[in-house]
């Protein structure tokens, strides 16, 4: 399918210095060796899924099992239950940041279960591992609690979650296209890393402390820093979204990946060193207001930008479709404004289920389109991604045949 030209129109051709050689005819015509595109079996990437997401989910279990051995079942349960608090603010966020071009659930689910499960499990391996090394010294090294919170927990929490979110762009390159995408994925394995980092602060408050010392374990996790581990990690998640945006082959977003390592280590290590510098509460809350309420607004100030930018680029790329006969003007309109999403999907809850699925896959498959159309236009052209394209235009016309079927009595058409 031509890039340029709607269904049924040859492009004009294009006189290249090299047609001034002309090619020798073939002797007899040709049988042609296919007729149509063959698409590509989704057997392996499920498979794929399926063992990552259970190779994360017994990494869970093993942490569960380990929490349980000094938390107790009820302790762990009870933790458990508190830590989904702040994990339910987290995916919310995760939700309204994923809007606009949403990521395929089950990438999303591997996400939360690697920074739940894998990335504490190697977090656990790697402090056994140092505190082995140290018995083994036989007073020659030395633990201390320093060393461990401000320079061994940012490097090997921050390598461990973020790893994971390299995996990911490795794993679902297709939809990892950018910045924003990154911060999706590294938010949610934060999100996770967190959920299980709770369960074990909030089980040992209820079962070492009193309901007080629990009372302020709660409101300094959950209410005054749900987002210190998204703050660290959406660092690698931007720099591997900046990867995906410029194209970047999987053995250079390595560099990349190490390039928002540094920051990430850095602010963690600022988080950890400053419960040892700021000893008193009215210190540690100045300095919370001062350094880390700032931290967390840029970042929702960088994550606005970059979903106003996605806005953007979808509603240009359509444009651009719409001038080659893709799209209507007001499909355009529709498909690249939030009013216009608005109010087609308010049409669409009027209407049978059928129809309501097709008008939500339209709009999706359109956005992931201006996507591609826009790595297209950035010079990342390859065949699997124009195979890609043709695909979605298929999808795009079954959407829209869909869509415009008979409606209900009493509901507005959709635009056309």
């Amino acid at each position: 399918m031509s890039l340029d030209q709607p269904p049924g129109h040859d492009p004009a051709p294009v006189q290249r210095p090299e047609q001034s050689l002309p090619v020798q005819a073939s002797p007899a015509p040709v049988q042609p060796v296919w007729s149509r595109p063959v698409r590509p079996s989704r057997a392996g990437r499920i498979v794929v899924a399926v063992v990552g997401i259970v190779l994360a989910g017994l990494a869970l279990l093993v942490v569960f099992v380990y929490l349980t051995t000094f938390l107790g079942t009820g302790a762990l349960l009870f933790g458990l239950l508190l830590a989904l608090l702040p994990l339910a603010v987290v995916l919310l966020a995760v939700r309204w940041i994923d809007r606009w071009d949403p990521e395929p659930r089950p990438a999303l689910i591997f996400a939360l279960l690697w920074g739940a499960g894998i990335s504490i499990f190697s977090a656990l391996v790697f402090d056994l591992g140092v505190q082995i090394t140290i018995a083994a010294s036989a007073g020659a090294l030395t633990g201390s609690d320093f060393a461990s919170a401000v320079i061994q927990a940012p490097i090997v929490e921050e390598v461990a979650k973020g790893f994971g979110v390299l995996v990911l762009f490795w794993a679902v390159r297709r939809h990892f296209g950018g910045p924003v995408d990154g911060i999706v994925y590294a938010t949610t394995i934060a999100a996770g890393f967190a959920f299980s980092e709770n369960i074990q602060y909030f089980g040992l408050a209820m079962t070492e402390g009193t309901a007080q010392s629990l009372g302020i374990t709660f409101l300094l996790r959950g209410v005054f820093s749900p987002f210190a581990h998204v703050t660290f990690t959406i660092c690698i998640g931007l720099a591997l979204g900046l990867a995906a945006r410029r194209g970047a082959t999987k053995s250079a977003a390595v560099g990349y990946f190490l390039l928002g390592l540094v920051p990430a280590i850095a602010l963690h290590a600022l988080w950890n060193g400053s419960t040892f510098v700021l000893a008193a509460d009215a210190s540690v809350l100045f300095y919370y207001v001062v350094v880390q309420v700032p931290l967390f607004i840029v970042a929702i100030l960088i994550v606005v930008f970059l979903r106003r930018q996605e806005e953007r680029i979808t509603l240009r790329r359509l444009h651009e479709y719409s001038q080659a006969g893709w799209f209507t003007p007001a499909e355009v309109s529709m498909l690249g404004t939030g009013a216009g999403r608005r109010q087609a999907l308010a049409w669409g809850r009027r209407q049978d289920r059928p129809k309501k699925l097709a008008m939500r896959r339209f709009i999706a498959d359109a956005t992931r389109l201006a996507f591609v159309r826009d790595r297209l236009v950035r010079g990342q052209s390859t065949p699997a991604l124009h195979a890609y394209e043709a695909r979605l235009f298929q999808l795009l016309m079954n959407h829209r045949a869909d869509v415009l079927g008979p409606t209900l009595p009493g509901a507005a058409p959709a635009a056309r």
